[in-house]
């Protein structure tokens, strides 16, 4: 994984672009826009499912602070 990780941070300008030139000959001009979409709406969903896991984490998190003072009590 981090042989990976360390190959994505050398990527430069040039790299970048023949990479696009690929994708846009391999995929074509009007497919690129749909893709693009589709991973804008993934990318949504994505953050709206660590949010969601966010806030049931801190639900929990407040219900187990909260659950020793009642039993003390």
């Amino acid at each position: 994984m981090s042989i990976l990780l360390n190959s994505i941070a050398f990527l430069g300008t040039p790299e970048l672009i023949a990479i696009g030139v690929l994708i846009l000959l391999f995929f074509g001009g009007a497919k690129i826009p749909q893709m693009m979409r589709g991973l804008g709406r993934g990318m949504g969903e994505f953050k709206k499912g660590v949010e969601e896991g966010k806030r049931s984490f801190d639900e929990l998190k407040t219900v187990d602070d909260d659950e020793p003072n009642a039993k003390a009590n």
